[in-house]
């Protein structure tokens, strides 16, 4: 379904997700990973390799939910692997993504923690 169109920047990674995503393209959302790439998803859990994450991706699109781009934080990037992240638009805290280039200079998700909710803060004692 998906145009077969490949990341050639790390960034490139969540704009690729969102229109595969909301055009309900699991395999196409798939292969924006590595193979053996890991997903902690759902939340407390976690699925491994790009077959279960194809999986995962046709439960959640069945609901045909609506995916925003959200704007990314700086890339950093150490040779060949990259972290990138967004705040989260739905309020889930923030996303990152851990990315790899690949032998043909594209890049592909390693793992990916699409929800990073930080820990409720504690009010001071008065």
């Amino acid at each position: 379904m998906f145009d077969d169109e490949r990341a050639q920047r790390p960034e490139d990674l969540t704009r690729l997700f969102v229109e595969r995503a909301n055009s309900g393209d699991a395999a196409g959302v798939a292969d924006l990973y590595e193979e053996q790439a890991v997903m902690a998803y759902p939340p407390g859990g976690k699925t491994v390799g790009r077959d279960a994450i194809r999986e995962l991706w046709e439960k959640v699109l069945t609901h045909a939910p609506h995916f925003e781009l959200e704007a990314p934080l700086p890339t950093l990037i150490s040779g060949d692997i990259a972290l990138t992240s967004t705040v989260a638009k739905d309020g889930t805290g923030a996303r990152a993504q851990v990315a790899r280039r690949q032998t043909d200079g594209t890049w592909l998700r390693l793992l990916d923690q699409p929800e990073l909710i930080p820990p409720a803060q504690e009010a001071p004692a008065t």
